[in-house]
């Protein structure tokens, strides 16, 4: 099973972009989506499979460390 998190497009070049995870900059291809630098994204694979709101990635992100939380406990 593969889970995807919410991460920052930080630059895009053609159909590349670089997309930030808390500091780990990963590249993406953005062929799918039509994205620009400050979008919030989730990434599958290596493709940018959707955009999504503020909102909503920092509820996903929030989950994400209530989950880590629970795993180191």
């Amino acid at each position: 099973m593969c889970v995807a998190a919410p991460g920052t497009v930080v630059e895009i070049n053609g159909r590349i972009a670089k997309v930030d995870y808390n500091g780990n900059i990963v590249t993406a291809n953005a062929g799918l989506t039509d994205v620009k630098v400050g979008d919030r994204v989730l990434v599958h694979a290596g493709l940018i499979i959707q955009k999504m709101g503020v909102s909503e990635a920092e509820e996903m992100e929030m989950l994400f460390r209530e989950l880590e939380e629970m795993g180191n406990a």
